[in-house]
């Protein structure tokens, strides 16, 4: 099969296309034969040499999404047939003509998306879904802040969050995505400049701030979020875009009384991850088919162009996700 590989720690140069052996399913496990796969900043972080594939992944072979059809079932599978259109996540090698993973990660896709669309969703509308709604509780009527609205994450959110009638506030570097981010129901859109955006967070909400941060950024944007959180909020910490450090005013998480955590996808046990992939099949993916939620997608890629994938990413350009086409 052909797959993309990481020849050494550095820039997306050191992407290149070569020829390995096709994997094959052990018990319990689905072999999927990858039509695309979504590119995200933790490729990115692999490729550079910072964020290793767990045990039992490939080690030089990125991608943590992707969407195909059911080519192999091993021994004690059942659930799916040969043929069947899947997605889901994996810890790590979905950037090649197969990946092999555990019959419980699998989703079936909706017949309203294609392969490159459903492609766009299991790592931000998972990620979203768990962090916000499983760990954040977000619920009907509260008003959550989504840092990062136009990135992959953040558009899944932002529409996750409007499928419980919740109010949104996101933040953006981009006058251009807060702009497209209303179509897809943002409330209220803040330009970020300086890093700074609690007080006008404060003011948008009469002085009361927010229920829930969904932080994509870290950084100097973490004591942002804190600052912008209402008495009794709820922070989770997804990403560190920003950075791994922030100056933190911890007098603020005490008076405020609030609930502060940290969240991964990747690292977590396989039990786990099962669960997560359950209460998305049962949760989300309904919500494709009906119309209530759409993958955003900014552009489509050849799986041999990888590398202009990666520089298109941390460019900051895109809107939504960068998808690779398997042909």
């Amino acid at each position: 099969m052909k797959v993309v590989v990481i020849e050494r720690p550095g820039g997306p140069e050191v992407l290149k296309l070569v020829e390995r052996p096709d994997p094959q399913a052990h018990k319990g496990e689905v072999r999927v034969k990858v039509k695309a796969a979504g590119v995200n900043r933790a490729d990115i972080l692999q490729r550079q040499g910072g964020y290793p594939a767990p045990p039992g992944w490939p080690a030089d072979i990125p991608g943590l999404e992707f969407a195909g059809e059911v080519d192999q079932l091993g021994p004690h599978t059942s659930g799916f047939r040969i043929g069947e259109r899947v997605f889901g996540l994996c810890g790590g090698g979905a950037y090649a003509g197969y990946v092999v993973v555990n019959q419980g990660e699998l989703s079936r896709i909706p017949e309203a998306l294609t392969f490159e669309e459903a492609a766009a969703v299991p790592e931000a509308f998972i990620t979203a879904y768990d962090a916000m709604v499983s760990q954040g509780r977000l619920t009907s009527g509260e008003t959550v802040l989504i840092d990062a609205v136009g990135s992959g994450v953040g558009t899944a959110a932002l529409q996750i969050a409007k499928a419980l009638l919740a109010t949104t506030i996101g933040t953006s570097r981009s006058q251009e995505k807060l702009a497209k981010a209303k179509q897809f129901g943002l409330d209220h859109g803040i330009l970020v400049a300086d890093g700074r955006f609690s007080s006008q967070v404060i003011k948008l909400t009469e002085g009361r701030g927010v229920d829930l941060v969904l932080g994509l950024v870290g950084g100097s944007y973490f004591n942002e979020g804190i600052l912008a959180a209402a008495s009794q909020g709820r922070l989770i910490l997804v990403g560190l875009l920003d950075g791994r450090e922030s100056q933190v005013d911890l007098a603020r998480i005490l008076g405020k009384r609030l609930e502060v955590r940290g969240t991964t996808l990747r690292a977590r046990p396989l039990v786990e991850k099962i669960q997560v992939a359950s209460s998305f099949s049962k949760h989300v993916v309904p919500l494709f088919q009906c119309g209530l939620l759409k993958p955003v997608v900014d552009r489509i890629i050849t799986l041999s162009e990888a590398a202009d994938a990666h520089a298109h990413l941390e460019d900051n350009a895109n809107f939504g996700k960068v998808v690779l086409r398997i042909e």
